[in-house]
Formats: C-alpha cells, structure tokens, sequence
C-alpha cells in the first residue's frame, strides 16, 4: 500500500475535467463551488456498508465529513494540491469499527500491566507474576492479568502458588471473564479477608478444606478486595484513556460502546476537552443508578458525537467459565449447580421501568439461558407498562440462548450484543459444562440472524482482544483456538463475512442510536474510515484474522497508520 503525500500538480486529463465542471456555471463564485477534498482514498474496494450503494471505489472528506463515495475517477478529478491523497491498491475500506461492548478504562490499564492470557501453564503463570513483581515499586497492587485456568488443564490458581514471589505486593488479577478474581496472601490481608468472612449472595469466596480462602473471589464477593484497593491518580486515568484508544485506533475500531462506572467519566471528559480522545465513546453507566445519569443529562446535556450519555448496565448473571452463569438446567459438570443472578430480577425489573421512563437506553448482562429468559420477561413487561417508543433494549453477550427464546429477540427489537471471539475461545471448553445439546444454542450468530434480531458485534475487551479481523474470522468459520474444530465449533452458527461486517459497523452503530452519523460510508456521514493492507473479501476464511488495519481515519483525521517496511 501506497500513502502518499500531499498532491502536487494535477495531471492534464484531471484539469480538463475541472475545467468541464467549472464551465456549468460561469457565474459561480468560488464560495459557492464545493471546497477540494481534504482527505483522498482511491484504488480501494470501498465496502460502504450501505445496503443502496454497497460498493465504490473511492471517498473524498473535508473537515469531518465525508463528502463523495464514487469511482477513482471521479474523486481523483476533484482534487488539489493541497489533499493528502492514500491509495488503497486494491486492498479493503470499510466504514470505521465500531465495537458495541468494551471495557476501555480495564483495557488501558490492563496494556500496562502483567500478560497472562496466553500463561498455558502454572509455572509459566507463577514465573510471569514474578518477573512483573520483581520490576515493580513495593506497595504497588498489581492488578489486570486476564488469566484462564483452562489453559492449563482447569485447575484453579491459590495464592500459596504466589506468596513467595510477592511478598511485597497485593495481587488481584482477574480472570478473562472479569467475573472471578485471584488474590494473593498480601491482598487477603489488605482487605481483611479470612476464614471468618461471610459469604456474599450473588458471589463466592472459594475455600479450601479448612475453610481458609484459596484466593479465588467470583462476582459480588470481589467487591470484599475491591475495596480495599487505593483509587488511581488523575495521572493513571489519563495515561489509561490515552494508551486505550490508540491502541483501539490500531484495530480500526472508530467508536465503542463503553461498560464503565462513574469514576472513568472525568478521565473521558479530560480527553474530550483536551482534544486527545481518539475514540467515539458512547458511555455505559450503571444502571442501579439511573437517577443520577437522569441528572446529570438534565443539567449538562447528552454530549457530542465524541462522548455521550444516555445508556446503561446491569448484571443478570455472572459467566460460564466461572460457573456463574443463571442457567435452567444445571451445569453438565457440576450437577448440583445452575450459577445464580448477580442481581434479584426484581430489582432488574424496578431500575429497567425507573430508566426506560426517562427515556434512556438500557443494556443487562445476560449469559446464562435463565439470565436471558429473565431479561427477555423483564423487557417485555416494561415495554408494554410504558408504551410504545424507540427504546431499543440490549442484551449484552446473550451467549447460550434456549431455542424458544430467539424468535423473542426479533419479536420484540431486542438487540443482541455479541462478541464473535468469545465462540472460538469458550469453544475449546463449553461442551463440558453444557452439554451438547445447549451447546447448539450457544454463541448462535446465525439463529439471532434468522430470527430477524437487529445483531451487533463487538469485543469485551479486555475479556477478549479488539482485534476485529480475528471477529470476523471467528464469526465466519468458528474454529477453536486449540485447532480442534477445523470444520467450526457448532458449525451450523457461521455466518457470512458481510454479515459480520454489517454487525460490526452498521448494526453496532444502529445499537447506540448512532445510524445517522456512523456505521456506514455515504456523502454526510462522519468520515471514520478504516484502510486493511488487503482485501478480506478474497481471501479464505481463516485467513481473515491474519489482516492488518494499515490506516484508520477519525473525523477525516488519520489517527493511526501503520508504517509500511
């Protein structure tokens, strides 16, 4: 891929081009004449996105804005001297990514701190621990980590593995799944956590035969460390958001729908006000506190089209990996055990009609098939005690669906918010816990589709990485990260790479009310563009993930270009 540099002199075809054009108006004076492009991306195979013009060739921005979507030709006879113009080869544009569940704030952190997320053994897991202990300051709680026992055969990490490599240093690490923990010696004592602690509803304090807790927390017992945790510097919060979005800029992704609580709003607003906020973020809060967003948008508005309130999340149940997920039936391993809500369904119901009836926008978590039936019946009965309106209720993940339930999702407009890399990462596992029969409706892209559910994509980063292109590819062929389903794990849930697309652009755009400025690329719309080195359109399916995202445009800025060997 060629970028070059701004245009010098325009070639003699071009000039007479624009000489025809001026020669339609004799009279026009030069305010009056659209202004030359800013920005050029020719010799592309431009997917628009748009279901009336789905392919061109090339697009033209000024200022934020895009301002043409045609053939090479026709942009290239519009500019000036002064356009930076980038040619595309023949490689793949899209519309910019827009990931519709991420944890931004967890995921700039988690760039800063241990690795274990490929730790496929205990020794590797103990050994990275403490290499990271050994160059940081005393005192300092490690956090992050995104371990996953079952990538060394299942067996629950305690803290006697790691005691003597941090003595001086509180650990509290979670798992991929962000719904259980690990804490090490220093930490239980930190947070004054001992046999003697009561267990937590909604949660778990994992014990070993004595009674003593092993390190393990899942869900609401968490809030036992989390507490005890020193608050971060305004410094950390700004570093965090800063190395977050570039690192999304480096996937393509333009806009995401954040999952975060109160405490990260200022560190947005400090980006937004300072310019360096290199993401659209429309903001999650919690959904417990619905007044408070009410408020807060009756006295300083929504936001802009950089950062915006108006939706919320709650937690229904907890995740399959950690046996937390609400299901109806128990789990096939653990037959004494269905996981549980993290929140009464009650209360999910009381904050759901509270928030609906202020008009803003409501998400829960829901993994489990009893979780999502629950949600389903929650959303349902709010909507027909409100009245009618565009509300446009999410479930966020809605992973193991029973079969009744789809044609719910496309009955009543309820969106589900999915992330394609969970299926190729759970994959290697999930039969074990559920059974083969639950698996069919596990992860199932193409029965939410076919029950006309409005789906959107996106990453649960840091759950899972933002890399796009490894989205696409799982949601296109399904194969397991192990290799051990070449054919696609529960194969009969693919879907089509432009189906995926559209989940990941337009539809995730559709998801936060942002159809009319995002998702697609057409003449008005924002100018978030994304520039691959190839075009994924051509290439076999499981070879998608190997991509690259060699420029990514904000606004009709080029926020991210990867440097060409």
């Amino acid at each position: 891929m060629l970028l070059t540099s701004p245009r010098g002199a325009v070639p003699a075809r071009q000039l007479l081009a624009l000489a025809a054009t001026f020669t339609l108006s004799a009279c026009q004076t030069d305010a009056a004449r659209p202004a030359a492009p800013a920005l050029a991306i020719i010799n592309a195979r431009v997917w628009t996105g748009d279901s009336a013009a789905p392919w061109a060739e090339a697009i033209a921005t000024n200022g934020d804005t895009i301002t043409a979507v045609g053939t090479t030709a026709a942009v290239t006879a519009s500019l000036a001297s002064g356009t930076r113009t980038i040619d595309a080869k023949g490689a793949l544009v899209t519309p910019g990514f827009i990931d519709s569940h991420v944890h931004v704030a967890f995921g700039g952190f988690a760039l800063a701190s241990v690795k274990l997320r490929d730790a496929t053994t205990k020794a590797e897991f103990i050994r990275r621990i403490a290499a990271f202990a050994r160059a940081t300051p005393k005192g300092t709680w490690i956090r992050n980590g995104d371990w996953d026992h079952q990538a060394w055969g299942g067996e629950l990490p305690v803290h006697e593995w790691v005691d003597s490599v941090t003595p001086d240093h509180p650990l509290w690490l979670q798992r991929t799944d962000g719904h259980m923990y690990f804490a090490n010696a220093a930490a239980l004592k930190a947070a004054r956590v001992t046999r003697a602690t009561p267990d937590i509803a909604g949660g778990t304090i994992m014990r070993d035969v004595q009674g003593e807790p092993t390190g393990i927390f899942k869900d609401n017992a968490n809030d036992l460390i989390e507490k005890a945790i020193p608050p971060r510097s305004v410094a950390e919060w700004d570093a965090c958001v800063d190395s977050a979005t570039a690192f999304l800029a480096a996937n393509g992704v333009t806009t995401v729908a954040a999952m975060e609580g109160w405490d990260e709003l200022p560190a947005f607003q400090r980006a937004r006000a300072s310019g360096r906020l290199k993401t659209r973020v429309m903001m999650a809060t919690p959904l417990a506190a619905w007044p408070r967003l009410k408020d807060e948008i009756a006295k300083h508005g929504r936001g802009d089209n950089m950062l915006r309130l108006g939706r919320l999340k709650a937690f229904a149940d907890g995740a399959l990996g950690s046996h937390t997920a609400a299901m109806l039936a128990p789990f096939s391993d653990t037959p004494r055990d269905s996981g549980f809500y993290l929140v009464p369904p009650e209360s999910l119901y009381v904050w759901t009609k509270g928030a609906d009836a202020a008009g803003l926008q409501v998400g829960i978590h829901a993994i489990g098939d009893l979780a999502i039936r629950t949600v389903l019946d929650i959303f349902e009965r709010v909507a027909k005690e409100n009245g009618a309106r565009d509300r446009r209720f999410r479930i966020e993940h809605a992973q193991h669906v029973a079969p009744p339930d789809f044609a719910r999702f496309g009955a009543m407009g309820i969106i589900p918010s999915m992330q394609p890399y969970h299926a190729i990462d759970d994959g290697r596992w999930a039969d074990k816990p559920l059974g083969p029969a639950r698996a069919k409706g596990t992860y199932a892209f193409r029965s939410m589709l076919d029950a006309h559910a409005p789906l959107a994509f996106g990453s649960d980063w840091t759950v899972a990485p933002p890399n796009v292109m490894e989205g696409l590819q799982a949601a296109v062929t399904r194969r397991t990260l192990d290799g051990k389903h070449p054919g696609g794990w529960v194969p009969e849930q693919k879907i089509t790479l432009e189906e995926a697309l559209v989940a990941y652009t337009r539809g995730s755009a559709r998801a936060s009310f942002q159809e009319a400025e995002v998702g697609v690329l057409r003449r008005g719309m924002l100018a978030d563009i994304v520039v691959l080195d190839r075009d994924i359109t051509k290439v076999a399916p499981e070879a998608i993930g190997e991509a690259r995202v060699m420029v990514t445009v904000l606004g009709g800025r080029v926020i991210f270009e990867r440097a060409v060997p």
